[in-house]
């Protein structure tokens, strides 16, 4: 069994045992057969944009950490569960996915537009709508990466997922280090939702097996899906490969996983930079409004989130279409949500309301956002207010001096390390 052992909540939030799949262990799972042996050439060029070199192995943590859900039908069923390190930026977009497919995009809905349960019992999924939850999640993340979804006539969309076989393809050399999963790859293309899918249902215990590189293959699909070339251009010059050095990631990675671009700039469209010595160069934001959002506060000027310089979040990512946002507080990854469809289109709504906040250390609280005018009430907590917590800092980027109420004692989410 997995056990957390690393951003410890209140001990009344706390979960020391992660949920493993066991039962993929116990039944018969399908042996990875067909696509395409990878070549030297594409491991080498994988390894470089993803990690900056291909001499040296990834980061451990890369290679063994499997995507991992909570227990079913428990308070946190809806959560994977990770170890704080650099696979958060990763995890924490495809938590999101998970969080909208669960309170969206399956629940049945009235004419009137209301769901039929109390949307808290879909956060308790059973053991199988978690896993559908998850290859669906995976499925849309992969498929925004190849350019679905992602325009209103989108040119032929094709992405491409990489599953490891027993064989080697590329043999340890002065070139290139083996990490003993990138180099027995087999790569399978497809160009239609439904069999992407298909694929991934079939194959999903591949990526939840214990001590497997789960998170490995999810960022491996989203960059071979988007294109390594595209991924270098995306950067800008600001990186020169995908996963920063930062503690949880980078929010580069972040950015492919909620937009399929990993773009650093995070305003609205394109916006052109220069200076009276330099033509305008575009820098390439976010193009379309997000489904899913994200929120950001830096904390101090040592910027956390794997940037060089700081860069707010836009209106397509401040107000997504669903009131679901990634966050990112002090380089401390997260996911924001409310269980409302309707939150962030109803003034009403939004006047006062219950925001849930889930990390994949464990970490879960609610919290009451008020946003009416609080001038008489003594105490009520300003944007600029020094004795806010980072997380209401961050939670103040959209609802300014927005009065916040915690459920529960208060998480520490504090500074990265230095």
């Amino acid at each position: 069994m997995l056990r957390e052992n690393q951003e410890r909540p209140p001990a009344y939030l706390e979960e020391r045992v992660l949920y493993a799949r066991n039962k993929f262990l116990s039944t018969s799972k399908p042996a990875v057969t067909g696509g395409k042996p990878i070549t030297e050439e594409l491991a080498i060029e994988l390894r470089m944009t993803s990690f900056g070199t291909a001499a040296c192995p990834p980061r451990g943590e890369w290679i063994h950490s499997p995507l991992v859900l909570r227990a079913p039908d428990q308070p946190l069923a809806y959560g994977l569960a990770a170890p704080r390190n650099s696979t958060r930026s990763l995890l924490s977009g495809l938590q999101a996915h998970l969080i909208k497919w669960l309170l969206f995009d399956s629940r049945p809905m009235t004419k009137d537009n209301k769901s039929t349960e109390p949307p808290e019992s879909y956060l308790r999924p059973s053991d199988e709508r978690q896993e559908e939850a998850l290859w669906r999640a995976c499925s849309e993340v992969i498929w925004r990466c190849g350019g679905g979804f992602n325009s209103q006539n989108p040119p032929e969309t094709k992405v491409t997922v990489a599953l490891p076989t027993g064989k080697t393809y590329v043999q340890h050399s002065a070139q290139y280090y083996q990490d003993g999963v990138t180099e027995k790859l087999h790569l399978f293309e497809f160009n239609k939702l439904e069999d992407l899918q298909i694929f991934i249902k079939r194959y999903l215990y591949v990526f939840l097996l214990d001590e497997g590189a789960g998170a490995l293959l999810m960022l491996y699909a989203a960059v071979l899906s988007r294109g390594c070339e595209n991924i270098i251009k995306d950067l800008d010059g600001k990186l020169n490969y995908l996963v920063s050095t930062q503690v949880e990631g980078s929010i580069n990675v972040t950015m492919l996983v909620l937009t399929g671009r990993a773009t650093p700039y995070l305003h609205n469209g394109v916006m052109y930079v220069g200076d009276e010595d330099h033509y305008a160069m575009p820098q390439f934001g976010v193009l379309f409004r997000s489904l899913v959002g994200l929120l950001v506060w830096y904390g101090s000027d040592d910027n956390g989130s794997g940037q060089l310089t700081k860069q707010h979040p836009g209106s397509r990512l401040k107000t997504p279409a669903l009131p679901i946002w990634v966050t990112c507080c002090s380089g401390h990854y997260g996911v924001l949500f409310n269980t409302n469809r309707e939150l962030l289109r109803n003034y009403h709504a939004e006047r006062r309301f219950d925001i849930y906040y889930y990390t994949c250390g464990g970490c879960h609280v609610v919290l009451n956002v008020d946003t009416r005018s609080h001038e008489d009430v003594a105490g009520s907590l300003r944007s600029d207010d020094i004795s806010a917590t980072p997380l209401e800092k961050l939670i103040h980027t959209k609802w300014q001096d927005a009065k916040i109420t915690w459920t529960g004692t208060v998480p520490h989410i504090g500074e990265s390390p230095k």
